[in-house]
């Protein structure tokens, strides 16, 4: 296969078509978040004079039957004030929380559009490993986005900051102040702190919608002769598509298991994946030159042990180089570290070998 620097073609719409399948989209839940405050501030606006006068009633309400100790120790009575309480909870609450689900539906949608991928609901057993995510802590892509977030909270703190600092005096002068004074004044200082942070945390959220729709567009990239060769599928009978899947299918195994006696070392399920790994020096990582399950897995396992390349059994690993590498590419940042135990425990048994301990 191709490596990521042949990769200099525009994804045609079948190469779109099967990422999409898989739950591969560009999306950023930055922006879906500043949506769903945005809506939540408009919901509290809309809502706000009802939702005082709903809470008021029930207030007083509640300090009139408080007022009645026998009425409230009965069962009816207890009753009657959970009710109240559940339903001024759900006449209130439950707009803000709507419009937010709608506004989290809807950016979710003009983003990645409409359409259900199975695929992308598939569990990864590998994501609940607690060693794996313990080392995925400390790995660069977490350490990138930690650095992301800091920025983020950085620039909405900023704005927060300079909406805030100025009202400070006014607070200070607003000592003595009826109530209802002071409700206004303070109503005003925090729309126009939640005004600024929106309008932030919105243009982070444009920002990183750029950013990830660039990732995914140079992910999905192709190879000139894969252009070619979907162009000329394209025109033949699917019979003879068929008969070009199985033997290009054949041809592709027959390469895999003729990469297999030049791997370092091939990690096992240990019975039903096999992943077989190579480490030149050249690349950043080790790269994936063989892998397969079951009856493929066993192939890999006799060709490895015909060539004395060590098996080392390690389940949770060999399933997600399985289930996330392709054969020829460089296993991501977030397995370095156990990949790296993998290998420098191959390197200290060669060693011992031969010296002869």
């Amino acid at each position: 296969m191709a490596g990521a620097d042949d990769r200099t073609e525009k994804a045609t719409p079948k190469r779109r078509s099967e990422a999409r399948e898989k739950g591969q989209a560009a999306r950023s839940p930055d922006l879906n978040s500043a949506g769903v405050l945005g809506a939540g501030l408009i919901a509290v606006a809309l809502t706000g004079p009802t939702m005082l006068k709903a809470a008021a009633a029930a207030m007083t309400q509640i300090f009139a039957e408080i007022a009645r100790p026998h009425n409230v120790v009965s069962g009816a009575g207890l009753h009657g004030l959970m009710m109240l309480v559940e339903n001024t909870l759900l006449n209130t609450v439950a707009p803000i929380a709507g419009l937010c689900l709608a506004a989290g539906i809807v950016l979710n949608v003009v983003q990645v559009g409409l359409r259900f991928s199975p695929k992308g609901l598939q569990p990864k057993f590998g994501a609940i490993n607690p060693i794996n995510g313990f080392k995925n802590l400390f790995s660069p892509r977490s350490l990138f986005n930690l650095g992301k977030d800091l920025v983020k909270i950085a620039i909405v703190g900023g704005l927060v900051a300079m909406a805030l600092i100025p009202d400070i005096t006014h607070l200070g002068a607003s000592v003595g102040t009826t109530p209802v004074a002071l409700g206004l004044l303070m109503q005003s200082g925090v729309k126009s702190i939640a005004l600024r942070a929106v309008a932030a945390y919105l243009l982070i959220g444009v920002v990183d919608l750029v950013w990830q729709r660039r990732q995914f567009e140079k992910s999905i990239k192709m190879t000139k002769q894969e252009v070619k060769e979907e162009g000329k599928q394209r025109d033949l009978p699917p019979e003879i598509k068929r008969a070009l899947r199985r033997r290009q299918f054949q041809q592709a195994r027959a390469r895999m298991m003729a990469a297999v006696p030049r791997a370092d070392v091939v990690v096992t399920n240990p019975t039903h994946y096999a992943v077989a790994l190579e480490y030149d020096g050249e690349h950043a990582a080790p790269i994936v030159v063989a892998k397969g399950k079951d009856h493929v897995a066993a192939q890999i396992r006799r060709i490895a042990q015909e060539h004395d390349i060590p098996l080392v059994p390690d389940p949770p690993l060999a399933r997600e180089l399985y289930r996330t590498v392709e054969i020829d590419q460089m296993i991501p940042a977030e397995l370095y570290a156990a990949v790296a135990q993998v290998l420098a425990f191959v390197y200290r048994m060669a060693a011992r070998k031969r010296v002869g301990v």
